[in-house]
């Protein structure tokens, strides 16, 4: 488990995380959302002792990364898949890391096999593709065996069955006990892979829920409703308490918004309006990713 507790870092004036407060539970995949700037990396690099909180404390199973006496062994990380040596073959980086935390040579075979690398054992780091370089920035995370695993954009650069391949691995960890938090831009990606999220902006706290409840939560969730009487439907609608947002997207078709379909079928058979279709249309993720951020991007491109 990872436990933030009232975590800040402030550099100078300017507040890159803003007194987290939230539990990273085993046995999910915790998926890490926020805008370019939001204070992410950050709070990785202060969960795995990179970078000193200004206040309050960052946990792994009850203590800072800096105690743990054999971290790899605990907490594995991917933060950033070009931080190796460019000459150093792929299997002496993980050897080198092995010896550093007393993990048996045995298993640097064995996470080569797992990320797909073992031909390419012996070849320089330096020459590897980015999707090569991020499989072995897993291989790396997955050495020790550890509960906490921490991955930072773990499918930049990997192909469609990469990805796949990644999300796999990510919900496998899961079903074993352990703790999986993923960092990603990929909203579709996380959609599929992630089981709860967190979302942060300007450093604080937006949401910490699961995804269906992130999503349902969008005012973009919604009705289609498609009858040759749209006019006597609005008329019924307008006359409920809190009336519906009602957009009329075609001749005989409305979205209806703020009002459930149960009750929207409900008023249909009162009073006799013919029905030709009645669905709900959920919103994605990364429209409701987008409604609930929409305040706390800093680095917003003019549209052309």
């Amino acid at each position: 488990m990872i436990t933030l507790r009232g975590l800040t870092k402030r550099y100078g004036d300017k507040v890159a995380v803003d007194g987290l407060t939230l539990e990273i539970a085993p046995g999910k995949v915790t998926g890490f959302l926020g805008p370019n700037g939001a204070g992410k990396s950050t709070t990785m690099r202060m969960i795995l002792g990179l970078d000193r909180p200004t206040a309050g404390t960052a946990l792994i199973g009850g203590r800072a990364y800096a105690s743990l006496r054999h971290p790899l062994r605990e907490v594995g990380a991917l933060l950033d898949a070009k931080a190796v040596h460019p000459g150093r073959p792929a299997r002496a980086h993980l050897l080198a890391m092995a010896r550093s935390n007393g993990i048996p040579t045995t298993r640097v075979d064995d996470v080569l096999e797992t990320v797909g690398l073992t031909q390419v054992a012996r070849k320089r780091a330096g020459s590897f593709s980015l999707g090569m370089g991020q499989r072995l920035g897993i291989a790396g995370a997955l050495l020790g065996d550890p509960q906490v695993l921490m991955f930072d954009e773990p499918v930049n650069g990997l192909d469609p069955d990469g990805v796949l391949w990644v999300r796999r691995l990510m919900r496998s960890l899961a079903a074993e006990g352990r703790t999986v938090f993923v960092s990603s831009h990929l909203m579709s990606e996380m959609q599929l892979t992630a089981d709860r999220l967190v979302v942060i902006g300007k450093g604080r706290l937006l949401a910490d829920a699961p995804v269906a409840e992130v999503i349902s939560s969008s005012s973009r969730n919604a009705v289609r409703v498609r009858t040759p009487q749209p006019d006597a439907l609005i008329k019924h609608l307008s006359a409920e308490a809190g009336p519906p947002h009602l957009t009329p997207t075609g001749q005989d078709e409305l979205m209806i918004s703020g009002l459930p379909i149960e009750r929207i079928g409900s008023l249909c058979f009162e009073h006799g309006i013919p029905l030709y279709e009645l669905s709900p249309q959920q919103a994605s993720l990364e429209e409701a990713y987008m409604e609930l951020t929409g305040a706390s991007v800093e680095y917003e491109a003019g549209v052309r």
